[in-house]
């Protein structure tokens, strides 16, 4: 993260606002984002377009869920995507293999010139 990230992140945390806009993104995942997904999913709605779909492998997310591509397959068409070696801040911790990743996806995905 870096000592000026880390910095603003304690910052920014001392801020009653901030916690509560950070509080209120987890509240929403579990009341009207997941409302939203249930009427899509009731719906039929799909995601038509190319998927990337990337995760930290040194997180819990697949023991708790299992494999994330098979879990997004459910709801896109096109789903591609792997484990970065990485903590639960990707970003930070692995920049270089997070920016590959989205530079060849995007780049894969990019219309053809005419």
């Amino acid at each position: 993260m870096g000592a000026a990230n880390h910095a603003e992140f304690l910052r920014a945390v001392r801020q009653p606002s901030v916690v509560r806009a950070m509080l209120e993104d987890y509240r929403a995942g579990l009341t009207v984002d997941r409302a939203h997904e249930e009427t899509d999913r009731a719906a039929g709605r799909r995601l038509r377009m190319p998927t990337l779909v990337l995760w930290s492998e040194r997180d819990d997310l697949e023991e708790l869920y299992g494999d994330p591509l098979r879990i997004w397959r459910d709801w896109a068409d096109d789903v591609r995507g792997h484990g970065v070696d990485s903590g639960h801040h990707m970003a930070e911790e692995a920049p270089e293999a997070l920016a590959a990743a989205l530079t060849g996806f995007f780049g894969a995905t990019r219309p053809p010139r005419t």
